[in-house]
């Protein structure tokens, strides 16, 4: 386990539901714009979103367990980064900014694919989102967010296919989507974790 420090004033409130993100049809072409919390109300309105796997040199994957704090999916492991582009942002300057602010961390990242999925969370809300899936090999350190994840781990592609397998519930539903795809492609592009 990674570990966080307890204090969670010592970090930067880095989103918030009023941020405006973008609205798209189910061909990837923006639509429209709504505040983060509107989209997710419900069964959620299709938004474009991404999702980035860094790995370590030694091609181990960083995972985060979500802020208990989150109103989707509290203390789920998922992914090294999830979020949105802001209405303005392009891709790629949303997924340096979101890893930068969630684990100080930078990469060159590669673009995987995208999909799209929806899921929905209790009585509390939806993900309804086309996502697109990057990967990235970083040798810097992992300095995580605490108002944005509770815990971190690097782990192996074995590690997480039998945890996955075992244990389906402790992790988000587009990560257990999305993992198969990415080992599939991985396995046809090993360049992507060359450094």
């Amino acid at each position: 386990m990674g570990g966080l420090p307890d204090a969670h004033d010592a970090h930067p409130v880095v989103s918030s539901d009023a941020e405006e993100i973008i609205l798209v049809d189910g061909d990837d072409n923006e639509v429209g714009f709504a505040a983060k919390g509107d989209a997710h109300d419900g069964e959620g309105i299709l938004h474009r979103a991404f999702s980035l796997f860094i790995f370590s040199p030694d091609g181990r994957l960083i995972l985060q367990q979500r802020s208990a704090t989150k109103r989707l999916w509290p203390g789920y492991w998922a992914n090294s980064v999830c979020s949105h582009p802001r209405r303005g942002e392009t891709m790629a300057e949303a997924t340096e900014r979101r890893l930068r602010q969630e684990l100080d961390m930078a990469a060159e990242l590669t673009f995987a694919f995208k999909f799209q999925y929806h899921a929905t969370f209790a009585d509390l809300g939806s993900e309804s989102e086309l996502c697109h899936v990057f990967v990235g090999v970083s040798a810097d350190p992992v300095q995580p967010n605490a108002n944005e994840l509770d815990d971190w781990r690097y782990i192996t592609r074995a590690e997480l296919d039998a945890e996955l397998a075992a244990h389906p519930k402790r992790f988000t539903p587009w990560l257990q989507i999305e993992w198969p795809k990415l080992t599939a492609w991985l396995d046809a592009h090993p360049e992507a974790l060359a450094i």
